[in-house]
């Protein structure tokens, strides 16, 4: 972490000078990929940009549940791990706020989590609103609407997709992917961790709900953008330049 840390503050200083006139460019962006990954429990996961860019498009075309394809789609864009997601409740969604809130006693750290929405996010739960809006859960069981989709849901779509879970992807590894391209392009690590509700036993990792809010609303935004040009087959470019 400290690594990343000090690339993240060298990327700032540019991101300053270029702002400022001093320079023309972000030099850190030259260190793409030099730091090994900071999430030290290995989830399979693909992390080359032409790669990620077929994932979304096979994710994109599966033609299985709308239900499990909605949460397909909606799993890179909020970075919550699969238990989360598959437990999320229409009562926690603020479309106003652009928010999803876990109540505590949901996540892993037993800290209620805030995970910032990106407009196609957004869009994708207004999708599947009309689907299973009259309910509790977001991703209501196939056969049980009162219950939330199988814990195997995900992975089984992955592997219908042609993907192998033990080696190649895996619902929990999109925060992964995450995890290693945001540190790459110079985000705060701070951020970034907050947004995985990573827990933090340092004094760094008590901070209040709401810090880091709007640097992560901006940087879940970018993230969703990237992965739709990669989708789309736009050009592999950083999505952070400055």
């Amino acid at each position: 972490m400290g690594q990343h840390r000090a690339l993240s503050d060298c990327s700032q200083v540019f991101r300053f000078a270029v702002a400022s006139g001093k320079t023309d460019r972000n030099i850190v962006m030259d260190l793409r990929g030099a730091l090994a990954p900071v999430n030290g429990t290995h989830f399979a996961s693909i992390t080359e940009p032409a790669q990620i860019g077929e994932l979304m498009r096979k994710i994109d075309g599966y033609g299985g549940g709308y239900v499990t394809h909605a949460a397909l789609v909606l799993a890179p864009l909020v970075l919550a791990r699969p238990g989360e997601l598959r437990h999320a409740e229409w009562s926690e969604i603020d479309f106003d706020a652009a928010m999803w809130t876990i109540p505590g006693e949901k996540m892993k750290a037993g800290r209620e989590h805030m995970v910032l929405l990106s407009s196609q996010a957004l869009a994708i739960l207004q999708d599947i609103h009309p689907l299973s809006g009259a309910g509790r859960y977001v991703f209501a069981g196939t056969y049980n609407a009162d219950r939330p989709m199988s814990e195997n849901t995900v992975n089984k779509a992955l592997r219908a997709l042609g993907y192998d879970t033990q080696t190649q992807i895996t619902g929990h590894g999109f925060r992964h992917i995450a995890s290693t391209l945001l540190n790459e392009q110079g985000y705060n690590p701070d951020a970034i961790e907050a947004q995985l509700a990573h827990k933090d036993h340092t004094v760094r990792g008590v901070y209040n709900k709401a810090k880091y809010l709007t640097e992560r609303r901006a940087m879940m935004q970018a993230w969703s953008d990237y992965l739709m040009n990669l989708k789309s087959g736009a050009a592999v470019l950083p999505f952070r330049t400055a």
